[in-house]
């Protein structure tokens, strides 16, 4: 069934004629992986560089006596392939500094970038060139997806990339690891295995696509795969993971988006929009991308009445980083109340002023749009990872898909005029969908993985 909802200073190893006490000691000792009980006890007295050097944790270095870390280490691994893997990895930090305080100590690495050699360190360049031509794109998704193919490249690029690959694991004493990438699972799981460290610490994996995700999100040696949605789990078992490995909690989202939603008129106020007049949020995306300017000016002309005179509604336009594309909408004539911003941290006051969403079928934006029961007007996706988060919003009614700007000005005047109804009807659809929890139900989880091996009694390391 799916589920939704011991101390002492480190012993010192001989090696050769170096005294190393670490998890990777060398690549022609494996004695660290017996000694290893819990990372943050263990490594909390000495840390060993790789050239056998002690660095005793104590400030005058002479007797070795020093005091221990208890926080327990959360490692969570990304690349900035898109923005919404960093702002799952940021979600999932933010929770656990608001449940756990200073018991845990969350660190986010974007694993390719910062501890693979060139090049393999460009993957997030090379990631922005490709989506940038739908056609290579595609062709990179899909030619990538059968086992067959990336098994055998992933074993092929982790001779290239070992070394740093585990420096990178290592040096953060991680009691459990988190994934929130497809590209973070079988190199790192295949290192730690090799090591005998696998069994040792918790690897797990946060999917954040909402359907379509590519396979390498599945491993079957993982001890968590958290699934956004049922469809993404029967993925998952479909892999080759078992139900014990899979839960099904949602996306993980800012926790700022679970508090109580402040009254719509009261938000206005504070973010400076009209009190009365109707609302849509049109979304460029942290880098300002997309067809919103040809949109935001068919808004402007679809939400006034020439022969009346009459304001149907008003626009709020989040450009992200895009300077260009600002200062083109700023100097732009409007009919209409807009409101032009860059690059926002408080989305979820600005979901909760407006009345719908304008958006590509990003997850994340979906998964937010949702909990504050805002219906969904996508206009476009990604090819590949984000194909299945259209049919997921129109067919539970929860929105529509259109690009065509034009088209996309008369949907929004009819949810603003005579088909009213349809826009509450998707709204309370959205709210159907959303799942504000996921990121606590998450978290929860993972402390509990890390108790749980807390609580194991490993016999004394010592050697002869």
């Amino acid at each position: 069934m799916l589920h939704h909802g011991i101390s002492g200073k480190a012993s010192r190893v001989s090696c050769g004629s170096t005294i190393r006490t670490s998890w990777a000691c060398c690549k022609d000792c494996s004695l660290y992986s017996q000694a290893w009980q819990s990372p943050s006890q263990v490594l909390g007295y000495f840390q060993w560089d790789c050239n056998g050097k002690s660095e005793s944790n104590d400030e005058d270095g002479q007797n070795g006596a020093a005091v221990v870390d208890k926080r327990k280490r959360v490692l969570i691994l990304m690349t900035d392939t898109g923005g919404g893997h960093r702002a799952s990895a940021e979600a999932l930090k933010a929770t656990f500094e608001l449940e756990f305080g200073d018991e845990y100590e969350v660190t986010i690495t974007d694993l390719w970038t910062d501890h693979t050699p060139w090049p393999f360190n460009q993957l997030p360049r090379s990631y922005s060139f490709l989506v940038k031509h739908n056609t290579l794109w595609k062709a990179t998704f899909h030619g990538t997806a059968p086992r067959f193919i990336h098994q055998p490249h992933f074993a092929f690029t982790s001779v290239f990339i070992a070394r740093k690959v585990m420096r990178g694991l290592l040096k953060h004493r991680p009691d459990v690891i988190v994934s929130v990438h497809p590209l973070m699972q079988h190199v790192p799981i295949r290192l730690l295995k090799a090591r005998g460290l696998l069994r040792k610490i918790p690897f797990t994996t946060v999917v954040t696509d909402l359907s379509t995700g590519h396979p390498t999100w599945f491993h079957r040696l993982v001890t968590r795969c958290y699934c956004p949605a049922k469809e993404v789990a029967d993925r998952a078992l479909r892999a080759g993971l078992k139900p014990s490995q899979i839960r099904v909690f949602g996306l993980p989202i800012r926790p700022s988006f679970c508090r109580a939603v402040r009254p719509k008129t009261e938000l206005r106020g504070e973010l400076g929009m009209d009190d009365d007049l109707p609302a849509v949020l049109l979304m460029g995306g942290g880098e300002g991308m997309g067809p919103v300017e040809a949109t935001a000016k068919a808004l402007g002309k679809s939400l006034y009445d020439e022969q009346t005179g009459k304001v149907k509604g008003q626009l709020v336009v989040i450009c992200g980083r895009n300077k260009k594309l600002i200062k083109r909408l700023q100097s732009a004539e409007w009919s209409i109340p807009v409101l032009i911003k860059g690059f926002q941290t408080n989305m979820e006051k600005w979901m909760g002023a407006c009345d719908c969403i304008i958006t590509k079928a990003g997850p994340g934006t979906i998964a937010e749009a949702m909990i504050r029961g805002l219906p969904l007007l996508l206009n476009d996706y990604i090819a590949g990872q984000e194909v299945g988060n259209v049919p997921y919003v129109v067919n539970n009614g929860a929105g529509k898909f259109c690009k065509d700007p034009k088209q996309i000005a008369k949907i929004i005047a009819d949810w603003f005029g005579p088909k009213a109804e349809e826009l509450q009807e998707m709204s309370g659809n959205a709210l159907k969908l959303a799942r504000p929890d996921a990121v606590f139900k998450i978290v929860h989880d993972l402390d509990e993985l890390v108790r749980q091996k807390e609580s194991v009694a490993h016999p004394a390391f010592a050697f002869s």
